[in-house]
């Protein structure tokens, strides 16, 4: 496999830096694949339509019974994502696995793909009272996504040398705002002029909706042409043994093999509670903005749209910056920003457009930045032949353990009734997660990992 690794070296000819580039590119349209569904539904239409489902089946107290469970309708959403991410749990660890032990990443990023393309584009049939099919395509394709995100980010150590990784890891996040942007626009037009295309306000949501679902499908054929298949190690696989066996044995070995590297295991941790904020801020702030501060939702759709377009100069920003600075101080500051942007959410005054998208232009300056910084960071931490299992790791740590913000955002609303108390209890992630990087000595981590130390880092 050493062979197939980009090492930042110079010594590739010149059709091996073009096959590179070639790669690179095409890695970069996943993210521009999937953006889609991460904004058009995880961040604006899902949260509010499917809120909505679940109150027009609540009962004269505002509960659903699922299962015979007592829950809020305003719950149900935030529920779903973390339900979504406890599957991912049980399913990355192996995936990665069997990507590292089979060397076919492709094969296994196609099927996690359309079954997530597949899912959304179902929601097109999410309406009437039928909130139980909308948390369940939501689960499915939110798993889905965490799958594929496993083997798209394990792909960058191996087309990307040392050096370059900021940057390509930057670009990709901004190819994903890029398009989640594009499509926005197009769903802003379709949802605010609804009635000249003669549909209701609820068609018009599900055709958005499903056409996420549409737009991952057609666009993740590029990277699945442009990306290559690294032979994978043939040590350590048993006479026989197939690739779920061999890929649940490599797991085992996996998890005995990170606490060989404890600096990374610490950089996870701090990635875990702090991303876990992000992610929160990202699912919920729709419904936030709906529920809570009482906006409609063309003015939600275009308060993510600004998200969108200043999260694409910000992650090309925030990717300078770390050029000068260090990925790890540069994260730093974005996370300090972050708890103040929870601050003023709180206390930002119900019905104020304007205000909210001064709220929502901080947001996207940090968004792209803090996420892409983070992976790149990662990526210097792994050690070579190792690369899907770890990023399996951080992908629990990106959206599979990311459940817990959700949880306790839920779980506030439900104990009291008010956002503004679920919202500001999200501080606590990124102020924790502050305090967990900043004892992280990165520069030691990628030593120890055998990997070169870039000059900043």
């Amino acid at each position: 496999m050493a062979a197939d690794t980009v090492d930042g070296t110079d010594g590739t000819d010149g059709s091996e830096r073009a096959e590179r580039r070639r790669e690179q590119r095409g890695w970069y349209f996943y993210d521009f694949a999937c953006s889609v569904y991460s904004t058009s539904v995880l961040t604006v239409f899902l949260g509010p339509y499917l809120t909505a489902v679940a109150k027009s089946a609540a009962d004269s107290g505002g509960f659903v019974h699922p299962l015979g469970i007592p829950v809020r309708a305003g719950s149900v959403f935030p529920y779903a994502v973390s339900v979504s991410v406890v599957l991912a749990v049980l399913v990355m660890p192996m995936v990665g696995a069997i990507a590292d032990r089979t060397g076919r990443k492709k094969p296994l990023l196609a099927v996690a793909a359309y079954l997530g393309a597949t899912a959304t584009a179902g929601m097109f049939f999410l309406d009437g009272e039928r909130y139980l099919l909308g948390a369940f395509l939501l689960i499915v394709a939110n798993a889905s996504l965490s799958v594929s995100m496993v083997l798209y980010n394990a792909y960058l150590p191996q087309i990307a040398g040392p050096e370059e990784r900021d940057t390509v890891s930057s670009r990709g996040w901004a190819f994903g705002y890029t398009s989640g942007a594009l499509v926005l626009v197009l769903n802003l037009v379709l949802y605010t002029g609804h009635e000249s295309f003669g549909l209701t306000e609820s068609e018009a949501v599900r055709i958005c909706l499903a056409s996420a679902g549409v737009w991952w499908g057609a666009f993740a054929l590029v990277p699945l042409r442009r990306l290559r298949d690294r032979r994978a190690d043939a040590d350590g696989v048993a006479p026989g043994e197939g690739a779920v066996g061999a890929g649940w044995r490599q797991l085992v070995a996996t998890l005995k093999d990170m606490r060989r590297h404890p600096l990374t295991l610490s950089f996870l941790l701090a990635y875990l509670v702090y991303n876990d904020g992000v992610q929160t801020v990202i699912s919920q702030a729709s419904v936030y903005g709906s529920e809570e501060l009482g906006l409609d939702q063309t003015t939600l759709i275009t308060a993510v749209l600004l998200v969108q377009v200043l999260a694409v100069a910000g992650a090309l920003g925030m990717g300078r910056l770390a050029r000068s600075y260090g990925a790890k101080r540069t994260i730093l500051a974005s996370l300090a920003v972050w708890t103040l942007i929870l601050a003023a959410g709180y206390f930002l005054p119900a019905r104020t457009p304007g205000w909210f998208y001064a709220l929502a232009a901080a947001i996207g300056l940090v968004l792209g930045g803090s996420q892409a910084l983070s992976r790149s960071l990662f990526s210097h931490l792994v050690p070579h032949g190792k690369e899907a299992e770890y990023f399996s790791a951080y992908e629990m740590s990106d959206r599979g353990l990311s459940w817990l913000g959700p949880l306790v955002f839920g779980l506030t609303f439900q104990l009291t009734g008010s956002y503004r108390d679920a919202i500001i209890s999200l501080v606590i992630f990124f102020a924790l997660g502050f305090v967990l990087l900043a004892r992280v000595p990165v520069r030691r981590a990628v030593a120890a990992a055998g990997n070169p130390v870039p000059e900043r880092i």
